[in-house]
């Protein structure tokens, strides 16, 4: 017990000596009531259950008949081209068959129209070079820290990670302390998933004794 509270104090002596950055991280917020919720079949499947604004119950791939599902977000799409969920899932089924050729464009709908699932995922995508994404690892990293300026967990959590990888050295993302502090704050306020705790106080641990490489 006194080990905890010696590294609790400790952690949050650290916390308290991080430098503020010049002014408060610019966060904003996605409004979905500007898109029909009504649920389609595109929803019914092809949503993710990670993403915060789907509205039906969301399928990981071993669950989904891919074939059906990119008929039903076709027609969907179809009908409601500007609504940034329904491009985001039809982005997502073709990747999930291979046709990442053919998601481009409905990914992009969506990051454009900030979906906050789609600036995370297609950031990763980025990230990595996958799913015939080509590999830019500097537009990944302004895709996830918007997706982390726009609520994301995902980014949240893995933009300060990243950012601490040197993933993104050289890249003109704000990496600043204070910033992703908020972000990992921001974080363990909306989940209070063991895993996403944890993770949370490795990162602030990890953040407190980061320094930046100079850019």
């Amino acid at each position: 017990m006194t080990r905890l509270i010696q590294f609790v104090s400790a952690s949050a002596v650290a916390l308290m000596l991080l430098p503020l950055s010049a002014g408060a991280a610019e966060t904003f917020k996605f409004d979905p009531s500007k898109y029909s919720q009504e649920p389609t079949g595109c929803d019914r499947l092809a949503s993710h259950p990670d993403d915060p604004f789907h509205v039906a119950p969301g399928l990981e791939k071993p669950q989904m008949d891919l074939p059906a599902a990119i008929a039903a977000c076709e027609v969907a799409v179809a009908r409601d081209p500007e609504n940034p969920r329904l491009q985001y899932q039809l982005g997502r089924v073709y990747g999930y068959s291979g046709l990442g050729e053919k998601s481009g464009e409905h990914r992009e709908a969506a990051v454009a129209a900030d979906y906050p699932q789609a600036l995370f995922v297609i950031g990763y995508l980025y990230l990595e070079g996958l799913n015939k994404a080509p590999q830019d690892v500097c537009r990944a990293a302004k895709l996830i820290h918007r997706s982390a300026q726009f609520g994301r967990i995902a980014g949240q959590l893995g933009y300060p990670m990243w950012v601490m990888d040197g993933r993104f050295k050289g890249c003109d993302t704000p990496q600043d302390k204070a910033e992703m502090l908020g972000f990992l704050d921001a974080a363990a306020a909306q989940s209070r998933d063991f895993y996403h705790q944890s993770l949370v106080k490795l990162l602030k641990q990890d953040l407190a004794a980061y320094k930046p490489a100079k850019r």
